[in-house]
């Protein structure tokens, strides 16, 4: 497997025609470097070369490369990376807001600047992959498991229809099959146009396909970009209307529809004309057209293509493309491997990679990542201290995600509903805009009644129609009971789910730093819980119920470290309020059941569902640190259990750097007061080893 190192090239609007280009070299073990420079590219000489992409890419890659810092960085990458033997280079451009018009530009026919290669096209060098990469504000997990990834076929070939423009007919059988050999085992469903059942392929019929939950979404249609009612050139998508016949949709309409999917697609290809721009007159250019408005919705990866693309080369692209991404999981690497297969067709430079993930990763391989010369991660011996008592897991929101949406998400919806005012990556902090929506209200108590009202009015409007719940439930409790039949629900069809298999394991103690009283609900049905709230702050420390029992399997412990959405006040939430939480366990120790105590430091301690790298996580370690027994020996942390974190890995716009970002959380995690081994993955994949694993190890057992 190569390794990869990264030079970002942004570019910035500073007046008329004139861009400032700022470079970044990153990979994972030099220090970055970064230089700048300025660069003109002169629209109407480009447009006078379109008929011709190799002296159009000639032409661009002087304006780009034309001040000597420029291209002396470039070259300078080139060397420090590719003097390796097994590393390749990631060419990212990063296009700024303020300077959009450049999108329209046909950044694929770069050629190489480099004396030596002069003239040849970036895009043909074996060592070199080239992306234009998009920022997001709406972010989610940007890759995921390859043993879960579901690809979702859709071809729509309407019928003529006399009012709207002749569209050329599309081979469905042909691209089925197409689409069928390149994605081979990540294929599940499909939707196409028919003769025999006319109007498949409508919006409608696709947003409900997709709520079924698929990573893989390949639309073949006819798109170009078209006229609105107010003159404004936009993209649409020709699709079946009711009857079967063409029918024109505007691929905002679609946009919008993604963004309110409770699991969006990682992946969005699209074999379309102009799907990532026109090549026509540019009034709106490629950032009005489909491929970068996905990206900026929240999908991590689009393949669009800028312009007419033929079939004849959209269609062996993209079964190449599709058979490279199922060997590595390397976006930049299939999609160069799609251009390689069509470099001789005429239009070769269309298909465009949009992309958010700094990483390139697109799929993972679930598992532990040990440090070189570490033993490997020995399932037996954890089972076995499950098994006999000796393992706490301690539950993070994660484990919720799939349902209620990332706190990130949260976030985001109360700074543009409230009108955040700060620095603009902390819109994204939950803790940050809690702090400004208790100043900014004058109420301390808004955002946390506010918080338990978003998430039950998110469920309601997810779920509302698919359960009756109890009439008779108290305001309070009606969040919780939908969850709970939520996810009870998820249970029947996947016996993974992670609260569920939680609940069958032999623990005497659960440790959750979430807001929901789901698990002691699951728990409820065949075991006898106790929950008990951590006593943090005054109002916690007045209603505490002394617990002098001592917990069995069949009489668990649920402790909830950050408080309950049915009692606003004990919720950790704002940023103070990590801060006071931080000391009143310190100075309230006494407080803390023995039981909780005992286990948060003689016991291995499974992770599960955190962002490891949030500073809220910090601020749980530091305060499990704080509580810890030790003996009256100094090395007491030396016989100390290695505990365990389920981590996904750092891929998305919010590292700069993945692979150091995953190197520094390594040595972090890793070392001590913390001695936390990483499983890469998302609590899913982990309980889906865990409960393979323990059924093989303990058949009579099984869960």
């Amino acid at each position: 497997m190569p390794d990869y190192a990264s030079l970002e090239i942004g570019l910035y609007r500073f007046e008329a025609d004139h861009y400032s280009v700022e470079l970044r070299y990153m990979d994972s073990v030099e220090e970055d470097r970064s230089d700048r420079g300025v660069a003109h590219f002169d629209k109407y000489e480009l447009r006078r070369l379109s008929h011709d992409a190799q002296l159009y890419g000639d032409k661009l890659s002087d304006y780009l490369f034309a001040d000597p810092q420029v291209l002396k960085m470039f070259e300078r990458a080139c060397d420090l990376a590719l003097s390796k033997p097994d590393e390749k280079l990631r060419v990212r451009l990063f296009i700024d807001k303020s300077a959009r018009a450049l999108h329209d530009l046909w950044w694929e026919t770069l050629t190489d600047p480099r004396d030596d290669f002069k003239g040849s096209r970036l895009s043909d060098h074996r060592r070199i992959l080239f992306s234009r990469y998009l920022a997001s504000k709406e972010t989610r997990p940007g890759s995921d498991a390859k043993r879960g990834l579901r690809a979702l076929v859709v071809v729509a070939n309407p019928q003529p229809h006399p009012e709207k423009p002749k569209l050329d007919p599309i081979d469905v059988a042909k691209e089925l099959a197409r689409a069928k050999k390149g994605l081979a085992e990540l294929y599940r469903d499909e939707l196409v146009s028919a003769a025999e059942g006319p109007g498949r392929v409508t919006l409608n019929n696709l947003i409900d396909k997709l709520d079924d939950g698929f990573d893989i979404i390949y639309l073949v249609c006819h798109g170009s970009l078209l006229n609105d009612d107010r003159g404004n050139l936009l993209p649409y998508l020709w699709i079946d209307d009711e009857d079967g016949t063409a029918k024109e949709v505007q691929g905002l309409d679609l946009v919008d529809q993604l963004r309110k999917l409770a699991t969006q697609p990682r992946l969005i290809v699209l074999a379309s004309c102009e799907s990532a721009g026109g090549v026509t007159e540019d009034l709106g250019g490629a950032l009005a057209a489909l491929g970068p408005r996905l990206v900026e919705a929240g999908i991590p990866a689009v393949i669009a293509m800028q312009g007419k693309v033929a079939i004849d080369t959209a269609g062996p692209f993209i079964e190449a493309f599709f058979q490279q991404l199922r060997i590595d999981g390397q976006i930049e690497q299939a999609m160069a491997e799609g251009r390689r297969v069509v470099k001789a067709r005429a239009d070769w430079w269309m298909p465009v990679l949009f992309t958010r993930l700094r990483g390139g990763q697109f799929w993972y391989e679930p598992g532990f990542r040990m440090a070189a010369g570490e033993s490997p991660f020995d399932w037996d011996t954890f089972l076995r201290r499950l098994h006999d008592r000796k393992c706490t897991p301690i539950l993070g929101y994660g484990l919720l995600e799939s349902v209620l949406g990332t706190t990130r998400e949260i976030a985001q919806r109360w700074a543009e509903t409230y009108k955040y005012p700060l620095e603009p990556h902390n819109r994204e902090d939950l803790p940050q805009v809690a702090q400004y929506l208790k100043i900014d209200r004058q109420e301390a108590i808004f955002p946390y009644e506010n918080l338990g009202a978003y998430l039950q009015e998110h469920l309601l409007q997810r779920y509302g129609n698919d359960f009756m719940l109890d009439p008779d439930t108290a305001p309070e409790d009606r969040f919780d009971e939908l969850l709970t039949l939520v996810i009870t629900n998820r249970a029947y069809n996947n016996p993974d789910e992670p609260y569920h298999v939680l609940a069958k394991l032999p623990f005497e103690v659960y440790i959750t730093t979430n807001p929901d009283n789901v698990l002691a609900s699951i728990l409820n049905k065949k075991k006898k819980p106790t929950v008990l709230l951590c006593p943090w702050n005054r109002y916690v420390e007045k209603m505490r119920v002394t617990y002098e029992k001592t917990p069995t399997v069949d009489t668990p412990l649920v402790y909830h470290l950050f408080g309950q959405l049915r009692k606003p006040r004990s919720l950790v939430l704002s940023e103070d309020d990590y801060f006071d939480y931080l000391i009143g366990v310190t100075s309230n120790k006494a407080l803390i059941p023995d039981a909780v105590v005992g286990k948060q430091s003689q016991s291995q301690l499974l992770f599960l569902g955190f962002q490891t790298d949030a500073w809220n996580f910090r601020v749980l370690l530091r305060s499990i640190q704080k509580q810890r027994v030790k003996d009256d020996s100094d090395d007491s942390d030396e016989w100390s259990y290695k505990h365990i974190a389920v981590q996904l890995i750092p891929e998305d716009d919010r590292v700069i750097n993945p692979a150091r970002a995953r190197q520094y959380l390594a040595r972090f995690l890793g070392t001590p007061p913390n001695k936390i081994g990483i499983y890469e993955g998302t609590a899913q994949d982990f309980i889906k080893d865990l409960r393979a694993n323990w059924n093989t190890k303990y058949p009579s057992e099984a869960i």
